[in-house]
């Protein structure tokens, strides 16, 4: 499975905010959109997604462009994760049952309530399952709506920014969940990040985004100093620490 966005241009009014953006990613890759704030790269993912519908251009799952298909159809295919979630007096359980909503028929099956179990355990949420969400932490929340999202079980995975409310220790252990999802259920993920070198960790592809478009596109071996100079103005030197890269500022 492949997913692919080609030629995709996107404008708010008379602002535009992408201009020809193409990317790919493949079953089993993480790939890492970065670059500076306000350069386009939520309203990106919103366009894979088909929430923003773009002016131009495709997004295709394979052969499939998503515009073809209804929002249930793309909701079984898409997992997509905003940085800003609204909460209300649902309780976890249920809050993750909705990833099951797009799949569902008549009735929810005890096949639906397994993948449920199965999704709180791995984000260790068990204990929570009965806790309302709007008395959650903004990182308790941020690891409800990624639970929720792998629960529905897309191809593809998109997550803006999935570690910005969370500490270290929850930004690894969600990062180390979302490695074993891409490759345990060869899933494509998509994922904004502003932390290089959380991003180095874990992705396997790079694009960097400034005034609307792609700049470069690699694997981690193939990010520079000059590249992060040019996307954001600040020099830097890569350095490396049992065989990963780490960027330093100069």
């Amino acid at each position: 499975m492949n997913f692919r966005v080609n030629g995709v241009h996107f404008d708010y009014k008379s602002r535009k905010v992408l201009n020809g953006v193409e990317l790919n990613v493949n079953q089993g890759e993480i790939l890492a959109i970065m670059g500076p704030n306000g350069v386009g790269k939520s309203t990106l993912l919103k366009c894979m997604d088909m929430i923003l519908k773009p002016t131009a251009g495709s997004v295709l799952i394979d052969e499939t462009d998503l515009v073809s298909l209804s929002k249930q159809e793309i909701a079984k295919r898409v997992g997509y994760v905003s940085q800003r979630n609204e909460v209300s007096r649902t309780t976890v359980f249920d809050a993750v049952l909705l990833g099951r909503k797009p799949h569902v028929g008549l009735k929810i099956t005890e096949n639906d309530y397994n993948i449920v179990d199965a999704a709180l355990k791995r984000f260790d949420l068990e204990d929570m399952q009965l806790r309302r969400i709007d008395e959650m932490s903004g990182g308790e929340l941020q690891k409800v709506c990624i639970c929720r999202a792998i629960a529905q079980e897309p191809n593809v995975l998109l997550l803006d920014e999935p570690t910005s409310s969370l500490d270290l220790h929850n930004q690894l252990e969600i990062l180390k969940i979302i490695r074993n999802v891409t490759e345990g259920h060869q899933t494509a993920t998509v994922l904004t990040m502003h932390d290089l070198n959380l991003a180095l960790r874990f992705a396997d592809k790079f694009v960097f985004m400034k005034d609307g478009i792609i700049h470069d596109a690699c694997d981690a071996a193939g990010v520079t100093p000059e590249m992060i100079e040019n996307i954001y103005g600040v020099k830097v030197q890569i350095e490396y620490f049992k065989g990963m890269p780490y960027v330093i500022p100069e």
